[in-house]
């Protein structure tokens, strides 16, 4: 299965660039959208079970920051 990246490459390119990096590889920036996005699910999930359990629909920034800890 072929996945969409939901990052845009030149936002992450800017956040290395912004990091101290003088030049960044394409190859570079989807590593790091690939591994930032599975990052992103798996906090995701967790906030969407913990708000599954309070028994709410809303995912809020609470969630968030709880699934993060």
């Amino acid at each position: 299965m072929i996945k969409m990246r939901e990052l845009p490459i030149a936002s992450v390119t800017r956040i290395i660039r912004n990091a101290g990096a003088e030049r960044v590889s394409e190859d570079a920036s989807q590593e790091l959208i690939r591994l930032l996005e599975e990052e992103a699910e798996k906090i995701a999930g967790k906030a969407v079970n913990l708000a599954k359990h309070a028994k709410r629909k809303t995912v809020t920034r609470a969630d968030i920051e709880a699934a993060t800890k």
